[in-house]
């Protein structure tokens, strides 16, 4: 795929330069609580201004139901690109409509517009091809070059990540072009020990994933709510804690499958235990208890990995020379379960190899428990889109981008 650095040396000075970015950021009313997605566009949208391109950029925010609502608009982002870069952003308060067309025209070599949400559109996220087509029609009207740079975006095959690209000439931002390289060295180039730490709250959103990495890593760390899964199909009562009864014969098939494949596939031994789920927004003390992975009390629910397994998973991760880290070993926006995602970033930082943070939960949990972002070889944008690469499928939006 063609990237930024092409489009540059091919100038872009008064062309009009769209940007499909991904500003999902998440908000408490208006505020955002975390802008790594915002910074993560930034390099792409200073390199085009910067040589004079009109800069257009366009995201989703939330789910909408293919409608304006107020409580997903962009402008909090907006707003805050126009604060990170230092100079004023125009805001379209509609996507494709008379205030998108006005704000596009009135830009200048140099200059920035953000537009509103792309799914307030039915035609962003349709799946009949035809209204999807005629949104991306509208918005290449606005347009005379595109630069893909959403990463968190390109496992959807919607208009502005899809279709959109085909319909002009295109390119890969910064961003996207940053995170294929680092997957592409967690899977045509990868340095071992490769361990993989997996957390989150369900197994079955990990399923596909562990399927494809039980032929590729040399270890791999499961915690979070989906480890209950696991400790159920060895046979352990697990009390009240998360349990996915489905994906039982998955995951026995699974432990059986790295046993063969000489894949080591590492359990807790210890868990953080409570009567109830803690509130997350008073955050009052919930006094933890601590138990053996296989003796969970009938009414407790395990929300962490213990101790023990804090020191055994920073162990496994000591002599990595790739580690991906996707999900958290607990409910770590709690102050009495976030140990075991705590040990596992620090158990990053202190990896010598490279080290990668996989998008999502993972890299909110890294930012909001204070570890300097700086410390880790690269932290994702996308969750999913990592995990859906990782497990070898075709991403619509890096496949739009391809020649």
């Amino acid at each position: 795929m063609k990237t930024i650095d092409e489009l540059l040396s091919e100038g872009v000075a008064g062309k009009r330069v769209f940007v499909r970015a991904d500003l999902n950021v998440p908000l408490a009313g208006t505020t955002i609580t975390d802008d790594g997605r915002i910074r993560a566009v930034l390099p792409t949208v200073k390199a085009l201004a910067a040589a004079g391109a009109r800069v257009v950029v366009a995201s989703h925010l939330g789910r909408p139901k293919g409608a304006p609502d107020p409580a997903y608009s962009l402008a909090p982002a907006a707003a805050r690109l126009g604060e990170l870069l230092g100079t004023e952003v125009a805001f379209a308060t509609d996507t494709v409509g008379e205030s998108a067309a006005a704000t596009v025209a009135g830009l200048a070599d140099g200059q920035v517009a953000v537009l509103e949400n792309l799914r307030f559109n039915p035609g962003e996220t349709s799946k009949d091809d035809a209204e999807r087509a005629a949104f991306a029609d509208r918005l290449a009207g606005l347009a005379d070059v595109y630069v893909g740079d959403g990463f968190g975006a390109v496992h959807r095959k919607h208009a502005s990540v899809y279709d959109l690209p085909q319909r002009l000439p295109h390119y890969a931002g910064h961003l996207i072009a940053t995170e294929v390289g680092v997957l592409r060295r967690l899977t045509d180039e990868v340095r071992r020990p490769y361990v993989v730490a997996l957390g989150g709250a369900k197994v079955s959103d990990k399923l596909a994933v562990i399927d494809e990495l039980l032929g590729r890593a040399d270890r791999i760390l499961i915690g979070g709510g989906m480890a209950y899964t696991f400790l159920k199909a060895q046979g352990h009562e697990i009390g009240t804690s998360l349990l996915q009864e489905d994906q039982l014969p998955a995951v026995r098939e699974y432990m059986e499958r790295a046993e063969r494949n000489g894949v080591e596939l590492v359990l807790p031994v210890d868990v953080r235990v409570s009567s109830r789920f803690p509130d997350l927004e008073a955050k009052a003390p919930t006094h933890p208890t601590t138990v053996a992975a296989d003796a969970i009390p009938a009414g407790r629910q395990g929300l962490d990995i213990g101790p023990e397994t804090d020191k055994l998973y920073a162990s496994k991760l000591a002599d990595a020379a790739t580690v991906f880290w996707n999900g958290p070993m607990g409910v770590f926006e709690h102050p009495d379960y976030a140990e075991g995602t705590k040990a596992v970033a620090q158990a990053l930082v202190d990896a010598p190899g490279f080290t990668v943070v996989g998008g999502g939960d993972s890299a909110a949990a890294v930012r909001t428990l204070g570890f300097d972002e700086n410390a880790f070889g690269h932290i994702s944008t996308g969750g999913g889109a990592s995990l859906e690469y990782l497990e070898g499928k075709t991403l619509p939006g890096l496949a739009a981008l391809e020649d």
